[in-house]
């Protein structure tokens, strides 16, 4: 799904309207139907809705939701925003429709002293201000912000939180924007929910589509693009029935050291479990019983060091190789991971202590084989990149990095980013903090290496490894929960993963 900038949904609007053809007003009604199907399904009709409403469509939205709600026997209360006289042309329409209603009561702020009581059982609308906003919020309508923000009560925010940019949020005023339980985005989502810093803006969000111009959206230029089952389907490979296991490759896995066999282990189960035809492990001698103990599947490679990864066996023979759960950062490692990259050109998995020793040496990075795929979490990024002031810096800095040196970045975390040499910028859509746990990333490393051992392009192993990753677990929280999930339940539920992809 293409994610579009604020500036550029204006211009699928107009389009929209101009060639369906499709008046406005008529296209509010249809966006607001949506909003209103969703509340008739979420919320008791015991609760009081209470509606703001702001000088533009955003507000006019919210007051044709305010008329469909009275109709399906809500009770609900409208205050208006007053810091203009008039309401954009097609919110004036929704207000006189409304106002035709004698028992909707309907409340003009202008002043601090209006704001309304707010209780716990009430439900809010925020329909102030909508994804075209530039400025931060200040005077009575940040009063109000607050109002709201400090009553606690749960607010369902149309399209965007108010006051919430729709991309960059470095100078905005945080103290301004709603902070919302649910946001019911049009046709998309916006650019800034996918950065955690507003995750207490947006809270929980879902995609209404309001039947916006396919035509259009498909014609216009973005490089973000969120990862949903319909991207899935489009790069998932079937399976040949005389299909053998050389026909899904031979990936080589080089990981563990002493007392961190367990990184080997999660890596290359996940790799077997996402389906690679054969799996070989180069581990330190230390480690060969327990590899065969804990994996019979997989074949080793030995190390002559008893406990740390001294060299690398010859990797031309290999379909596809990854490197870095568990090695440690040792200096006979760090040779043996600079013999690696110069002993072949082929795009490998690269992660963790492999990243530690990336930083630690930063000449290695031009080494490394183009398009490979980098999976650091925040703080191996910032040990590669530098320090980054907020997300949307870090953003940039990713997709910089990624073109300047030719490679996949897969920065881990909620909405997972996948940064591509191309400059396009690829979010996940999979996922739950249950998975914030140790060996998860392991298990990711072990996924894509598979994928790409099954030749997948690294760009496509990359976004089919983090949505299955994300969604085995999704499915393993069903039965575990957030707290008590482990890593090997994640690799448990990749088979019903693929099941629903």
């Amino acid at each position: 799904m293409k994610i579009l900038k604020s500036s550029q949904i204006k211009e699928v609007d107009a389009y929209t309207i101009k060639h369906e053809p499709i008046a406005s007003i008529d296209l509010m009604e249809r966006a607001a139907s949506t909003i209103t199907q969703w509340i008739t399904s979420n919320v008791s009709k015991k609760r009081i809705i209470k509606i703001f409403i702001g000088p533009g469509n955003n507000g006019g939205d919210g007051l044709a939701i305010a008329r469909q709600l009275y109709s399906e026997d809500f009770r609900l209360e409208v205050f208006i925003l007053r810091i203009t006289e008039k309401l954009s042309a097609d919110s004036e329409i929704n207000l006189e429709k409304l106002q035709a209603i004698s028992q909707i009561k309907i409340t003009d702020l202008k002043t601090s002293d209006d704001f309304p009581e707010l209780t716990s059982n009430d439900i809010i609308i925020d329909g102030l201000f909508g994804s075209g906003l530039t400025r931060k919020l200040d005077g009575i309508t940040k009063q109000l912000v607050e109002h709201i923000n400090a009553s606690n009560t749960n607010v369902i925010s149309i399209d965007i939180p108010s006051g919430l940019f729709g991309e960059n949020n470095q100078n905005n005023d945080n103290g301004s924007i709603i902070r919302a339980k649910y946001t019911l985005s049009f046709q998309m989502p916006k650019l800034s929910f996918m950065f955690p810093k507003n995750n207490m803006y947006v809270g929980n969000w879902d995609v209404l589509p309001i039947g916006l111009n396919k035509d259009i959206i498909n014609d216009l230029n973005s490089d973000y693009y969120l990862i949903t089952k319909k991207t899935i389907k489009e790069i998932r490979k079937g399976r040949n029935k005389f299909s053998h296991k050389g026909t899904f490759g031979h990936v080589l896995m080089v990981s563990g050291s002493y007392g961190k066999m367990g990184a080997a282990i999660l890596a290359s189960k996940a790799c077997l479990r996402t389906g690679s035809g054969l799996v070989s492990i180069h581990i330190p001698k230390s480690g060969y019983s327990i590899m065969q103990t804990a994996i019979p599947e997989a074949m080793l490679s030995i190390d002559w060091s008893d406990i740390i990864i001294t060299s690398v066996p010859d990797v031309e023979t290999y379909t596809s190789l990854g490197i870095g759960p568990g090695i440690g950062t040792k200096n006979n490692t760090i040779k043996a991971l600079e013999e690696l990259f110069k002993a072949t050109k082929k795009p490998m998995v690269i992660d963790a202590d492999a990243l530690n020793i990336l930083s630690i040496k930063k000449e290695l990075i031009e080494l490394i084989p183009k398009n490979s795929i980098l999976t650091p979490h925040p703080k191996e990024f910032e040990r590669l990149v530098g320090h980054y002031p907020d997300d949307y810096t870090r953003m940039e800095k990713q997709i910089e990095f990624a073109v300047k040196n030719k490679l996949y970045i897969l920065l881990k975390g909620a909405h997972t980013s996948i940064a591509c040499p191309d400059g396009e910028i690829y979010f996940n859509s999979t996922g739950n903090p249950g998975m914030a746990t140790a060996g998860s990333g392991d298990v990711l490393t072990g996924i894509i290496l598979s994928l790409l051992g099954q030749a997948y392009t690294p760009k496509n192993a990359a976004i089919l490894g983090v949505y299955l990753h994300g969604l085995a677990g999704d499915i393993a929280i069903k039965s575990k929960g957030q707290e008590a999930l482990i890593a090997s339940d994640i690799i448990e539920n990749i088979g019903k993963a693929y099941l629903l992809i």
